[in-house]
Formats: C-alpha cells, sequence, structure tokens
C-alpha cells in the first residue's frame, strides 16, 4: 500500500494495475481475513460474542444493509463505527470530487468532466478510511436536502450554470457518503416523507434532486439503528423502508454480572491519581446489579432501557465519592465501602425514565429501591443461606442474626459516617458484639483484609430483611433497633 500512496495521478494508478472495489466486497474481504486469522472484527464489543457479532459478519458476509435495533446502551453505534476498520485503510478518489469519485469510474458530472479534460493526468488523492464513516441523528427536522441534496443557486450564480446543469447541484450526507458508511441513528424519529426518499438509493440507487433524476448507483453502507420503544411511542419505520433494508439485528443488555463488569472496566475514565482507590469485587457487582434491579423496577420504563452508562457513571462516582474522602482525612489511599454506594444516586436518577408510580415516589426515593434491592439479591452470593433468613425450616440462620440485633435492642445505635476515616469506621463496626464471628461463620468469601466491608453489607442486608432500622442521614447511614424504630418509648 506504502508504494500506492505514492501515486498522485489516474495514469499512474493505471500502470499500478489498481483494482476498484465496492465498499461491500471491501467489507467482506477484509471481514473474511480476520475471520480466517482469528483476529476479533469488532474489538471492545463484550457480551456480544454468541450473539450479536455472529448476524452482523453474515450480514456484512451477505452485503446486506443492517438495521441495529434495541433499547438505548446496547453499543449499536458502536458496532457501526468499529466496522470502518473492516474498510481497506485508503482508497483513491478523483481530487476535488464532491462525493469521493473513483478515478477508475466516476460518477458525478464534474469528476467526468476532469477526467475527460485532464485524462491519465487527473490528479488523484488518498482518503483513509476513518475519512469514509458519515453519522446522522434522525430527527423532525432533517429535510431531504440535509440527506440527498438540493439546487444550489449561488453556486450556479458563480459558475454561471443553468439550473439544469447537473453541476449547480449541492449534494447532500448520502451522496457525500459514497464509497463510505453512513448511519442513521433513531431511524423511526425520521419522519416517513423523509424515509421515502430512502427508498431508491436502498434499492437502485437513483438520486432525485429537484427534478434531476441522477441514475448513478451509489456505492454506500447503510446502518440503521433504532430503539423498539419508538415504535409506538414516537414514529415507525415504514414498512417499504423496513423490507428494503435487508438484516434487522436485536442487541441485547449483559446477560451476565460479570459481562457488565468486564464493559463497565472497558468503559470508565478514571484518573492517573484515583489509581490507588480500591473498589472490591462486592462493590463492582453491586453496581452491576442496581443497572439489573432497574431493568424489572416496577417504578421505571422497560420500554426506554436502562442505559450501560448507567454503572458506568456509578463507578466513577463511587470512586471519587472515596477520593473525596481519602482528601479530607489525609489518606494516601482508600477502600470502597457499601455507604459509599449513595454517592451513586446522582448517576442513577440521570439513566432512567420512570412510570407514572416512581414519579410519585420519586427520583431519589427510587434510587434508594435500586440499591436496597441490589443489597438485597446479592446477599446470598456472600452470607449462606441468608435469603432463607424468614423461613422457620432454617432457623439457625435468623439466630445467628439476632446475635447481632441483639447489641441494637440494648439501645445502641451504629452511625457509619460517610466520610470518616478508615480508622473510625473500622471501630465503630468493631464496637458491635458477635458481628465479626457472625460474618466470619456466614461467610464463604471471608477474609481478615475484607472482613470490615463484610461486617458493614451484613448490617445492611440485616436492615433489609427489616431486623435493624436504617436511615441515610445528611453525613451518614445510621441503624437501630427495627422494634425501637417503630414503636418508640
Amino acid at each position: 500500500m506504502t508504494h500506492l500512496l505514492e501515486i498522485t495521478t489516474l495514469g499512474g494508478l493505471k500502470a499500478a494495475g489498481y483494482t476498484s472495489k465496492s465498499i461491500k466486497e471491501e467489507l467482506r474481504d477484509n471481514l473474511i481475513g480476520k475471520l480466517k486469522s482469528g483476529e476479533p472484527a469488532f474489538e471492545g464489543i463484550l457480551g456480544y460474542e454468541h450473539t450479536v457479532i455472529p448476524q452482523v459478519e453474515r450480514a456484512i458476509l451477505s452485503g446486506h444493509s443492517i438495521n441495529l435495533l434495541g433499547l438505548r446502551g446496547q453499543a449499536k453505534t458502536r458496532i457501526a463505527r468499529l466496522m470502518t476498520n473492516l474498510l481497506d485503510e485508503y482508497i483513491p478518489v478523483v481530487e476535488g470530487s464532491e462525493i469521493n469519485d473513483d478515478p477508475l469510474a466516476p460518477l458525478s458530472a464534474v469528476a467526468q468532466k476532469i477526467i475527460e479534460e485532464q485524462g491519465d493526468d487527473t490528479p488523484i488523492s488518498w482518503l483513509h478510511r476513518s475519512q469514509r464513516y458519515s453519522e446522522k441523528l434522525a430527527t423532525p427536522d432533517v429535510n431531504i436536502a440535509d440527506l440527498i441534496g438540493d439546487i444550489d443557486p449561488i453556486k450556479a450564480a458563480n459558475l454561471r450554470l443553468s439550473f439544469s446543469d447537473e453541476g449547480v447541484i449541492h449534494f447532500g450526507m448520502i451522496p457525500r457518503a459514497n464509497r463510505g458508511i453512513f448511519v442513521i441513528n433513531e431511524l423511526p424519529d425520521l419522519q416517513p416523507r423523509i424515509q421515502v426518499a430512502l427508498f431508491n438509493i436502498l434499492q437502485e440507487g437513483d438520486v432525485q434532486i429537484r427534478g434531476f433524476n441522477l441514475r448513478f448507483p451509489l456505492d454506500v453502507q447503510f446502518i440503521f439503528t433504532a430503539n423498539p420503544e419508538d415504535y409506538t411511542n414516537r414514529g415507525a419505520i415504514i414498512t417499504p423502508l423496513k423490507d428494503r433494508i435487508q438484516s434487522q439485528i436485536f442487541t441485547h443488555y449483559p446477560k451476565s454480572i460479570d459481562i457488565g463488569q468486564a464493559i463497565t472496566q472497558q468503559e470508565v475514565k478514571l484518573t492517573s491519581t484515583q489509581g490507588n482507590i480500591l473498589i472490591p469485587d462486592i462493590i463492582s457487582r453491586m453496581i452491576e446489579q442496581i443497572a439489573v434491579e432497574a431493568r424489572v423496577s416496577e417504578y421505571i420504563d422497560e420500554k426506554s432501557g436502562v442505559s450501560a452508562r448507567l454503572p458506568i457513571s456509578a463507578y466513577e462516582a463511587v470512586v471519587s465519592a472515596v477520593e473525596r474522602r481519602m482528601i479530607l482525612n489525609g489518606e494516601t489511599s482508600g477502600t470502597a465501602r457499601i455507604g459509599d454506594l449513595s454517592a451513586a444516586i446522582p448517576a442513577i436518577i440521570g439513566k432512567i425514565e420512570m412510570v407514572y408510580e416512581g414519579e410519585q415516589e420519586g427520583a431519589v426515593s427510587v434510587a434508594h429501591r435500586l440499591i436496597g434491592a441490589a443489597l438485597r439479591s446479592l446477599a446470598p452470593d456472600y452470607f449462606k443461606n441468608i435469603d432463607l433468613i424468614q423461613n422457620k425450616s432454617f432457623p439457625e440462620i435468623k439466630e445467628e442474626a439476632r446475635k447481632v440485633a441483639e447489641w441494637f435492642e440494648q439501645g445502641n445505635t451504629l452511625d457509619l459516617v460517610n466520610d470518616a476515616p478508615e480508622a473510625d469506621f473500622q471501630q465503630q463496626l468493631d464496637k458491635i458484639d458477635e458481628l465479626e464471628k457472625v460474618v466470619r461463620r456466614l461467610s464463604a468469601s471471608y477474609s481478615d483484609k475484607g472482613k470490615y466491608l463484610l461486617m458493614e453489607y451484613f448490617i445492611h442486608v440485616m436492615a433489609e430483611y427489616s431486623m435493624l432500622d436504617k436511615k441515610l442521614l445528611e453525613v451518614s447511614y445510621n441503624f437501630r433497633d427495627y422494634f425501637s424504630s417503630v414503636m418508640p418509648g
């Protein structure tokens, strides 16, 4: 390829024996090369290895246009952007062409005229694959001129051309994406009359602009994205257009917490100074579980989805909560606590769309419920049979918890201050009789290094099972005896 980049004229290109390929041939050939070598075609897309990615690869091998259908935050646009890695690194274009004309097969009248006048001396330039990707968000104000093109009267006046001359056309985004990938995000939001304009481009390659019927086959790989909610809420993909999109592929959220954790770790953005902050696996899993709980919550609109950006933003917020505590206390290292999950509430409420009941509850209240549900859902993974604490057939589990509850029944309270130094935090937990012993007996993952996190978690779990009363105050979580909280005195 290096020697080809030194070619600057059409004649030199012919002499080198260069052969043009359509964009779909490029995608297909380069994908085949990656499949044979075992190299991932869509690096960094996790959780889709056996579902979405094989379908996308089959669509590329078939030369299909693609509609990625899924809820928000399911990597639809990222998949489209990564498709540029399957393009040839450089392609030749007629220098000065508006639509990336192939020097060996020019489409536009302008490029044809240049080649007619200059012949083999026609100058060419080389277009990198990163410049062959175009993206447009479908909004109600998008018009035909934006996508297809229109007559440019200023151009006609400057060049002294008649309005019947093809040279007066100002091409829109799609013709300018010729020999490239063109993505329309949220396709159902595009007005039906604009969707109609895509018919011929997808099927016959015709471009119709203000009476001009330019019968030249645009070489474009179309990728569309859509949210299933849009079909009933804001708009729809009209049937004739849907029929012309050859492959429709459904995306999905991570199918396990482990995959969710891997995605979050890949996407989270931390500063260099946050490298000495430890986020234990319990906290990391808890953050992913919050998103899982949100996707099944009765208070949240399931049709709108809960983006993978929720756990990413929540993780960053928790890290920042630890960092702030370290700065306030002059500590050089820090570890996230269960209480730090409350710092993720601002990140949570911006990522959920509530139904009417959720609106009545309030976004902050719903966020607290999600955190509580996550704490409870994962508790059996860390405390043996804790989910059977209310089951009379397993009295030993409740008896273990009762040993901790007795300390609170004596009128004692636990106040876990969010910004307390690590030594003070540990000292508060050490005050509770039997807590460490109970956690040691119930936890399969007990270790001296992580015991305080497990001890804190167990206190939160007891509150979730109504064995303790928990209140989030301005600066702390406060725990006390449940019975005395509901029947004071």
